[in-house]
């Protein structure tokens, strides 16, 4: 597979203009204060696995509208409190089973993994989702991007983007985590959503995106050949008076304009052969975080996969020495 984006060069130097509405911030504010007066308490039961060296917890917290969102929660059998990695999943993706994700918790940490509503049905190696997304849209194309992209407030992402930061917060009450040091982190779209997470909540002190999806959408729906840009492209070859309006809407939840609000130490992934996220993509997301400790880990011939486990392995490293 040949590169699928800008050479490497411009790549560095590359930082479009995204629109970033006048009252994005107002947006957001708004719809996290209302589904905080909606919030029910979190739950938290023992799973049944075979585990004997780990702990495992099944999670059920309150997210947007006061749904009940499931996760995971997994961590080492001593004494707490611990570090927290939150993770979210890839596009089609669900939680999975609790002994899908070891190697955080085995790494000394405690691992939340949040289901996505409404998804995990698409992959077998992501394993089933276990939460509904209770919401309707009007008509949108097969897949979650176009799901009430009409309007901001209808959009499935708001919905999931509003889950991620609420989760952090109950997080915050588990007496295993110490809520001083919280990261975020995911792989295409769960890396998309951790920039939402991060721009949206002050308590993250450490942003791990992989890959990530969602960022650039002007660029993505013009230039990406994968199925998700499709979904896109398709919606509006039938809606053809809409370019305008989804456009608008996807501002509100452009990872772009997430990572200006992102004042964290980030480590980000980019894999030049990737045609799912687009390395330009990437890039103009990474160019908009303000804290100087970043670092971008750049995958020259590996496509979506980025750098796999290869990978992980230099984030517990890097991780370790941000949340030590």
């Amino acid at each position: 597979m040949p590169q699928t984006d800008l050479p490497l060069d411009e790549l560095w130097s590359y930082r479009p203009q995204v629109s970033r509405p006048a009252d994005f911030d107002q947006f957001w504010t708004s719809t996290l204060q209302e589904s905080r007066a909606l919030a029910r308490e979190t739950v938290v039961s023992r799973a049944e696995t075979p585990l004997t060296e780990l702990a495992a917890w099944d999670v059920t917290f309150s997210g947007f509208g006061g749904d009940p969102i499931k996760a995971w929660l997994l961590h080492p059998t001593g004494p707490g409190p611990f570090p927290v990695v939150i993770e979210f999943i890839g596009y089609g993706g669900g939680r999975g089973l609790a002994t899908d994700r070891l190697g955080w918790a085995a790494s000394g940490f405690a691992h939340l993994v949040m289901d996505t509503r409404g998804q995990g049905s698409a992959w077998p190696n992501a394993g089933p989702g276990a939460t509904p997304d209770p919401h309707g849209s009007g008509p949108a194309a097969p897949g979650f991007l176009t799901r009430g992209v009409t309007d901001p407030s209808t959009s499935y992402y708001r919905r999931l983007y509003t889950d991620a930061v609420l989760l952090i917060e109950a997080a915050t009450q588990l007496d295993i985590v110490d809520p001083a040091r919280i990261a975020v982190t995911g792989v295409s779209q769960g890396g998309g959503v951790s920039l939402a997470a991060a721009g949206l909540s002050g308590l993250v002190r450490a942003v791990l995106p992989d890959v990530p999806f969602l960022c650039h959408f002007k660029r993505y729906l013009d230039h990406a050949s994968a199925d998700a840009a499709g979904e896109l492209r398709r919606y509006l070859s039938v809606h053809r008076d809409s370019t305008d309006t989804v456009l608008n809407t996807l501002s509100y939840l452009d990872g772009v304009n997430f990572a200006a609000s992102v004042d964290a130490p980030v480590l980000m992934s980019v894999a030049l052969m990737d045609d799912i996220s687009l390395p330009s993509t990437v890039f103009a997301a990474y160019h908009r975080f303000k804290n100087a400790d970043k670092e971008m880990s750049v995958y020259p011939y590996n496509g979506h996969e980025g750098g796999g486990t290869s990978h992980w392995s230099r984030q517990v490293d890097w991780l370790r020495t941000r949340l030590h």
